[in-house]
C-alpha cells in the first residue's frame, strides 16, 4: 500500500474550500490536461455522503475509468471517496479542511493506494504512480487554489 500526503493553503474559508472539492465540474476543470470528464453516476453539482461518480481520463498514454464514492462527510471538516471500481486494487482520498486562522484553509489530502498484479504492481506504485498521482493532487489543488484569486 502507498501513502502520501499534500498540504495546500487555500485563500477562502474551510466550508466555501470544502465544497468546491466536491464539485463535479470544478474538479474535471482542474484535470483539463487529463481530458477528465464524469460519464457515470453524479455527473453534476456537489456530491454528498453516499453519492458515486464516475471519471473517464487518459493517463500515463492509456484511458482509464474510476467510480468513486463518498463513503465519509463531516461538512466542512472532511469528507473520503474511495474507488468502488477501477484501476486500482486500492483507492481512498481522505480530504481535510482547517481554518488557518487568517480567513483560509489549510487543506490536506491523505492518499492510501495500491494497484493490482501483486508484486508487479507494487513496483509500479512505488517507482511510478506515487509520485505521478502526488503530482495531479498539486495540480488539481493549484487549480481550486486559484479559483478563490
Amino acid at each position: 500500500m502507498q501513502h502520501f500526503e499534500v498540504v495546500t493553503v487555500v485563500a477562502a474559508p474551510p466550508d466555501q474550500v470544502f465544497a468546491i472539492c466536491l464539485d463535479v465540474e470544478s474538479h474535471t476543470r482542474s484535470m483539463a490536461d487529463s481530458s477528465e470528464r464524469a460519464v457515470g453516476g453524479n455527473t453534476g453539482g456537489e456530491l454528498a455522503l453516499g453519492d458515486t461518480v464516475t471519471f473517464q481520463a487518459r493517463h500515463l498514454g492509456l484511458t482509464w475509468r474510476l467510480k468513486a464514492r463518498i463513503t465519509s462527510y463531516d461538512r466542512p471538516r472532511c469528507f473520503v471517496d474511495e474507488q468502488e471500481s477501477g484501476p486500482f486494487k486500492r483507492w481512498r482520498h481522505a480530504h481535510y479542511f482547517e481554518p488557518d486562522g487568517t480567513g483560509g484553509t489549510i487543506m490536506r489530502d491523505v492518499i492510501d493506494f495500491s494497484s493490482p498484479l501483486g508484486p508487479v504492481g507494487r513496483i509500479i506504485d512505488r517507482f511510478l504512480l506515487r509520485r505521478y498521482m502526488s503530482h495531479l493532487i498539486r495540480v488539481r489543488n493549484a487549480y481550486l487554489a486559484g479559483t478563490f484569486d
